[in-house]
């Protein structure tokens, strides 16, 4: 089986396409702008008609997408998350090779949730942020395109490779310096989300197990259970060994200029994660990921203190 992999060298791509080349019966072709790409090709700018040409040369059985952005304003989300998208299923429409499309969405798509409930797929979408609202705007034109497609709704991924710039990121960063200082106490904002934390791992075995389905329609891929970022911190410096005091601010309703990008001083450790947590969802998400289990057979095996651990070992190599 051919498969043709776009957006293999970003955070999730990577580990799809190691899930994916480690199947034998898998031959796999990287798409991306990328020079290590096997072919370069910009999805927010290249043309549906010269991506119809590529398809009908390679003529895969699979496409997966895992191209899209997460930062930037709301003009950039949409051309990368949801242009991109339409040029795909147009060229998908246009092509003869009848590939089955697997695209990635994610749980910002859903937006705000009522605390303690899990959300399924027939939830109806209410994206709070731009990334969200692009992100399903892609997912809308994936199920009305007519194709053989499925589109898997990641809630929160973890574990090797995690952006510096996600909050889990900025927690391993921050407790990264207050060791590296020998600070005794680290002091933390936003940690009143509850987020569902998925290992990255989990998500590319979830990608191969619906590239060989026959599953259409959205499916939830997430733990199943959702995590207080103070809890993830609290396992983050037990994994780490960090023996000082984790203080939270209380009473902070904004994001603070350490969170949106702006410079900070090594001594500076207030504050590392965004408040409210950004993406939209408030202060709730959780996955019901009984879907994925009945139509991929697919489970969460990695839990989040092994993906902590994993995390954690990235920012350690930096100490």
């Amino acid at each position: 089986m051919r498969v043709l992999l776009i957006g293999a060298n970003g955070y999730l791509g990577r580990f799809v396409a190691d899930r994916l080349i480690a199947d034998p019966a898998v031959q796999l072709t990287a798409l991306g702008r990328g020079d290590d790409a096997d072919v370069r090709f910009d999805l927010a700018s290249g043309s549906p008609g010269a991506l119809t040409r590529f398809f009908d040369a390679v003529h895969p059985g699979v496409v997966v997408n895992c191209a899209g952005a997460t930062r930037g304003g709301a003009r950039e989300l949409t051309r990368h998350n949801t242009v991109a998208v339409a040029t795909v299923c147009e060229a998908l429409r246009r092509s003869g090779c009848g590939a089955r499309l697997v695209q990635i969405g994610c749980g910002a798509e859903y937006g705000p949730s009522q605390p303690g409930s899990s959300t399924a797929e027939d939830a109806v979408p209410r994206p709070g942020g731009p990334y969200g609202v692009s992100k399903l705007a892609a997912t809308e034109l994936v199920l009305g395109s007519g194709l053989d497609a499925v589109v898997l709704r990641v809630f929160s991924p973890a574990g090797p490779g995690t952006p510096a710039g996600s909050p889990l990121g900025r927690l391993a960063e921050a407790m990264r310096r207050a060791m590296q200082s020998g600070d005794g106490e680290l002091k933390l904002a936003g940690l009143g989300a509850q987020r569902d934390f998925v290992d990255v791992r989990d998500v590319a075995r979830a990608v191969h197990a619906a590239s060989l389905s026959a599953a259409q329609g959205v499916i939830n891929i997430g733990s199943g259970r959702a995590v207080r970022l103070r809890d993830a911190a609290a396992i983050l410096a037990r994994v780490a060994g960090y023996g000082g005091a984790l203080h939270e601010l209380d009473g902070h309703h904004g994001p603070l200029r350490s969170a949106v990008g702006h410079p900070r001083s090594e001594s500076d450790h207030t504050a590392p994660v965004a408040y409210p947590y950004p993406d939209g969802c408030g202060n709730w998400q959780q996955a019901d990921v009984r879907t994925a289990r009945d139509r991929l057979g697919w489970r969460p095996r990695i839990n989040l203190e092994e993906s902590l651990a994993d995390i954690w070992m990235e920012a350690a190599c930096r100490i």
